[in-house]
Parts: C-alpha cells; structure tokens; sequence
C-alpha cells in the first residue's frame, strides 16, 4: 500500500491541519492528498476514507482515522511526539484528548478561515468560556512543563502543541481578547516553520474550493 494522507480544505480543515502536523513532525513519507470539502457531507471523502472524514492515513500496513489515532500511531514511531516524562505525557495526552472532544462553542462560533481577518466576530457566551479554559489550559501547562522554550512543554513543537495550532488559528483570525500569554503563545505557533507552510498551501489553494459560508461571516 502506497503511503498516502488524504486532507481536506487547508483554508478550513481544522483536523486536516492536526493530522497533517503529526505526519509531518513524525517524519513519516506519504503523498498527501488534498480534497475539497463541500461544506457538509463531501461525497468525495466519503469515497476515500473509512469514515468519512479526513484526515485519514495509509501507511505502511495501516490504516489510521482520528487525530488522536493518528497522533498515537505517529508516536510509535516517533516517541519524541510527546513529551518525556510519565507526568508531562499525562498532561499532554489529556489536554490533547480535552481539545479532540471539547470546545464546541468555539468551533461553532469561530470557524476555521486561513484567509480572512474576522476580528471582532464569533464572541458569544460559549466560544468565550471555551477560551477561557483554553487559556487556563496553556497557562497552567506552561507554568509546570513549558520552561525553556515557547510552546506548551518548552521548547519543542509537540503533539500537544499541533492539537491546538487550529486554535490558534481561530484566535488569530477572531482576535478576542487574551492574556499576554496566550498572544506570546499564538505567535509561536503561526511562526513554526510548518504552521507557516500549512498557511502558504492554503493560500495557494483554488478560489473555486472556497465556500461562501465561511467567506461571509463579516
């Protein structure tokens, strides 16, 4: 089996920016495969992956759907994913784990948009308590693991870290109010070198994968 990682819309794709930064920090060779999502079901994906979601892996035998699949399976084969430490990889994978299942509020208020500056919009009672604990999340984690370095557990870019780089996107596109820490934060992670690549292909996407529901917000 050809080692593929099948993605969806890089200017939308929260999950597909997860999956991806785990191959990518991983190491792992696969042609990565990118397909236009449609805004709701996307026949197209569902025609890929088991599913019907992206991202979704084939890699040497596998077969991995789910962030969080995927992150443990890109740690098997390099452990350095998450952190050393039984206590610090305890916090990684249940701050991790928070991301994959929580937040709701913020994912429905601030949708993922590479390409627009909506500052200002998205702010309602959930999307704020979510960044709230968002904050507490970070500030508390670096407060115990982070010295050393900028992100969550010092200074690598971590599993941790590629779980909340759609975040981080969110919050640089909705600009709502934050804590020093949290802005200092952000900028790292816009500024790691595959966050910014991640942003370059999504810049050089087709205008006509591009979806109206997501470029009107304003």
């Amino acid at each position: 089996m050809a080692a593929k990682l099948y993605l969806g819309t890089a200017r939308y794709s929260s999950w597909s920016l997860r999956g991806w930064l785990l191959v990518r920090l991983a190491g792992l060779q696969a042609e990565e495969v990118f397909v236009p999502l449609a805004g709701g079901d996307s026949p197209e994906v569902k025609k890929i992956s088991p599913s019907g979601l992206v991202p979704y892996l084939e890699h040497d035998g596998a077969k991995v759907w789910e962030s969080l699949a995927i992150a443990e399976y890109c740690a098997d084969i390099s452990p350095a994913l998450w952190p050393a430490g039984r206590v610090a990889k305890a916090r990684a994978r249940s701050i991790a784990a928070e991301m994959h299942s929580g937040f709701r509020g913020l994912r429905m208020a601030m949708p993922m948009n590479l390409g627009r500056d909506y500052a200002g919009l998205g702010q309602n009672p959930e999307s704020l308590a979510d960044i709230a604990r968002i904050e507490v999340i970070w500030a508390e984690t670096r407060a115990q693991f982070g010295a050393g370095g900028p992100y969550l557990f010092g200074a690598g870019f971590n599993a941790a870290d590629a779980m909340y780089a759609p975040v981080v996107a969110r919050l640089l596109t909705y600009a709502p109010p934050l804590s020093a820490g949290a802005k200092a934060y952000c900028d790292a992670v816009r500024a790691h070198p595959l966050v910014a690549e991640w942003y370059a292909i999504a810049a050089k996407e087709p205008r006509s994968w591009q979806l109206e529901k997501y470029e009107s917000l304003a």
